[in-house]
């Protein structure tokens, strides 16, 4: 008997489909049956629960107020989690919607069989394959996870109720839900490249070899605190109120204008015994310079954004340098100069000088970190190498950047410093020498893996000695540039500074 003309077709239609393409076609009936079955379910709690979660993560709100209250309320892991979910959920976002939703092109699923209740009131108009959503919930939960596992099975759950939200609002496929998230989670592991995750074991380490004992101050005798009242974000400093009444007999003087800064600093130190300054980086390097000329001890009240002296001193709050000022516990610290002026963290000079500048027109316009991406950007094109001598040896450099101490981890972006007495000076220099320099180091920052490109080079000194043949040229302290001079040294002031911060182990118990 002979086969039907049916089954001939069929056969023939099997032997032309090459495997992929049979497997691919499995895969996507078993995607819309599964899509089919979500859509039949009926559950009043689903509802109430992810209806709210799916339009709190539209345009990646919900991530955003996540970041900003780690950011805002958290430690130095906290705002490193912020930073690198938020990173995370921005380069997902340019990869899902502008490369793979563009090359796919695959339509949203037909809603009839999905209730009307759960329906959202505005459907999406982009194409379904991958979810946006899914993607940046799995990138924001691997990258702030990354920094904070206490916090990566909370993050994770809330992740996966925005994926399947998706599918049960109807407007993706469990398929594009899946691969959104394997993208996110894959950028969010990723980032570790850019940016390594911070020890575990930091905050257990001492900041400096040789504590400082001094006298107890618990109400604040002989201390004189400067507050800047523009630092930071008006939320994670210290509140004045309390500050008056956990330190009865200190003087405390704010002030609003940043101009008048290093004055109230130079006349709180006349008659004081301890110099206080409750700010940033900016505020803090303008109070150690007070502090040097009057050989006083510092007390840092961490109030700023970025506060990176303090977390490198395990002073991540003014509870921890008050607990400190009450114990005596402190520390003695190097001090770097460039050009005659003194630097608590970094010096650089080259294209980073020419970053703050743009920065600064950009500022006001676009609000502070926008402003600082978009100066990255047009820096890294903008800047012309710089030829000089460094240590006599002629070079051509794009930046030079100089850590005070050794930073970690090496490459592109140095986050802490295990020491802060360890005499050296952390020198990198992004080399113009080679030829396609530029180029180079911009694709070796993208893809991770900036040490190995040869036109970076990192090694550490006691002092070093530049020759520009200038007159004149930008130098930049700390995040803040100025006019220096064109042939300049730059050098350590060894353990220069007493700061007071909390001691580690047996010492934090009474054991000196």
């Amino acid at each position: 008997m002979r086969p039907a003309p049916r089954r001939i077709i069929a056969r023939a239609h099997r032997r032309r489909t090459r495997p992929h393409e049979r497997a691919l076609r499995r895969i996507t009936a078993a995607d819309r049956a599964l899509f089919a079955r979500v859509a039949r379910m009926r559950s009043g709690p689903l509802d109430r629960v992810l209806l709210p979660v799916t339009r709190a993560a539209d345009h990646s709100k919900l991530w955003m107020a996540l970041a900003a209250a780690l950011a805002i309320a958290g430690g130095r892991r906290e705002q490193r989690a912020a930073i690198r979910g938020i990173g995370s959920v921005g380069a997902t976002s340019l990869l899902v919607n502008q490369v793979v939703k563009r090359a796919v092109r695959r339509p949203r699923p037909e809603l009839r069989n999905v209730p009307a209740a759960r329906r959202l009131r505005a459907q999406p108009l982009t194409t379904s394959f991958p979810s946006g959503h899914a993607a940046s919930a799995a990138a924001f939960a691997a990258g702030a996870g990354s920094e904070l596992p206490a916090a990566r099975t909370p993050l994770g759950a809330l992740a996966a109720a925005v994926g399947f939200s998706r599918t049960y609002v109807g407007v993706h496929y469990p398929l594009d839900v899946l691969v959104g998230a394997a993208a996110g989670a894959a950028v969010g592991l990723a980032s570790r490249l850019q940016w390594p995750l911070l020890p575990a074991e930091i905050e257990e380490c001492r900041p400096t070899s040789e504590p400082v004992r001094l006298d107890p101050r618990p109400d604040g005798e002989g201390v004189a605190i400067v507050v800047n009242a523009g630092a930071g974000n008006g939320v994670s400093g210290p509140d004045l109120a309390d500050l008056r009444e956990r330190l009865p007999r200190a003087r405390i003087e704010e002030v609003t204008d940043p101009d008048g800064l290093p004055a109230a600093l130079a006349e709180a130190a006349r008659e004081a015994e301890v110099l206080g300054i409750c700010g940033g980086d900016g505020s803090t390097v303008t109070a150690v310079e007070t502090a040097l000329e009057c050989g006083l001890p510092l007390l840092l009240l961490p109030a700023g954004t970025l506060n990176h002296l303090g977390r490198d001193l395990r002073v991540e709050s003014a509870d921890d340098a008050i607990d400190a000022l009450a114990r005596g516990d402190a520390v003695s610290i190097d001090i770097g100069e460039i050009d005659g002026r003194p630097f608590i963290n970094t010096a650089s000079f080259g294209a980073y000088t020419r970053m703050l500048e743009i920065r600064g027109g950009l500022e006001k316009r676009i609000g502070r970190w926008p402003a600082h991406l978009a100066a990255v950007v047009l820096a890294a094109f903008r800047a012309e190498p710089l030829r000089l001598l460094l240590d006599g040896e002629r070079r051509t450099a794009w930046m030079v950047f100089i850590g005070n101490g050794r930073h970690e981890p090496r490459g592109f972006a140095p986050s802490w410093r295990p020491e802060l007495d360890d005499g050296m000076l952390d020198v990198r220099v992004l080399g113009g020498e080679r030829p396609f320099a530029r180029t180079r180091l911009l694709v070796s920052v993208l893809a991770g893996r900036l040490t190995r490109c040869a036109a970076y080079e990192q090694r550490c000194v006691g002092s070093l000695e530049v020759e520009t043949g200038r007159e004149a040229m930008s130098l930049a302290r700390d995040g803040d540039g100025f006019e220096g001079s064109g042939d300049f040294h730059v050098g350590k002031l060894r353990r220069a500074l007493t700061v007071y911060a909390p001691v580690s182990g047996a010492e934090a118990n009474g054991d000196r």
